[in-house]
């Protein structure tokens, strides 16, 4: 579905009836967002899973969680209405490339694999991807015991690849929360691999699981728009920047997890990639 040359076409005829009524002034402007290939006019359509908790979640029917804020704080600076809607994560790049939606704002790490499919904004937040077990488990203290183990990811994320590592008895779930739950039940899971603030969230909820060690590494969630739409690409990187520098980024972080995820020391740390 080819929707450039249309509006292509529009702007030319635009700026040929401007010449021939002698405006000074040929310019279509950008209100709206109308210089973006958007799904929907006027609206900046952005997907998560929605199973994500805190940054992508379901609550009394409304969605909300980090992720959500920080996406309607960048369309209202693009000057679109926000429009999130949640998907499955392990489809949500084939989304994005077949026109359902105008970005994934949804903690999706910028690796090098998926930017061969989708192009990435600078990253708006730093996460640890890091082991949870059972509260009181002894038998794993690093990752090197993960060997052979059952452990519990979300399909098509980047903690499947670090369990690919260490064992072949993966188990798979749409939500991170899910497996964290499941390994409190005995017998389930040996370890969860996920984000480190997503089972210190789980931990603030009541679920008795515990961190083992520091971090295999640290992430680098960004924003995904379709390998073509680089001028969408440029305003939401000009966009995240102002909601930095205004304070914007810092209340909606200090709201949902009291600190700022972008202060993060990263000298001498593992960046995934």
């Amino acid at each position: 579905m080819n929707k450039k040359l249309p509006f292509l076409g529009i702007v030319l005829s635009a700026g040929m009836i401007l010449g021939a009524c002698g405006e000074d002034d040929a310019s279509t402007g950008s209100e709206g967002g109308s210089e973006f290939d958007l799904v929907n006019d006027g609206q900046f359509t952005t997907a998560s899973s929605g199973l994500y908790k805190p940054f992508s979640f379901e609550e009394g029917g409304d969605l909300q969680g980090f992720d959500i804020d920080i996406g309607n704080a960048i369309a209202e600076e693009m000057g679109l209405e926000p429009n999130p809607e949640t998907t499955p994560f392990e489809t949500i790049i084939q989304g994005l490339n077949s026109d359902r939606y105008d970005a994934i704002i949804g903690s999706m790490s910028n690796t090098v694999e998926r930017s061969e499919q989708v192009s990435f904004s600078d990253p708006y937040y730093y996460s640890g991807g890091a082991i949870f077990v059972r509260e009181g488990n002894t038998e794993i203290q690093s990752a090197e015991d993960l060997e052979g183990k059952t452990i519990g990811v979300v399909g098509q994320s980047t903690y499947e690849t670090a369990a690919e590592e260490y064992t072949e008895d993966i188990q798979y779930y749409t939500s991170d929360v899910v497996a964290l739950r499941d390994l409190t039940i005995e017998g389930r899971l040996d370890a969860v691999i996920t984000a480190d603030v997503v089972g210190f969230e789980a931990q603030n909820a009541g679920l008795e699981v515990e961190m083992v060690g520091d971090p295999l590494w640290i992430e680098q969630p960004s924003i995904a728009v379709r390998q073509d739409d680089e001028e969408l690409l440029a305003a939401i990187d000009e966009a995240l920047d102002t909601i930095i520098e205004n304070g914007t980024y810092d209340e909606i972080s200090e709201k949902w997890f009291g600190r700022n995820l972008l202060d993060v020391d990263l000298e001498g740390v593992e960046i995934l990639e």
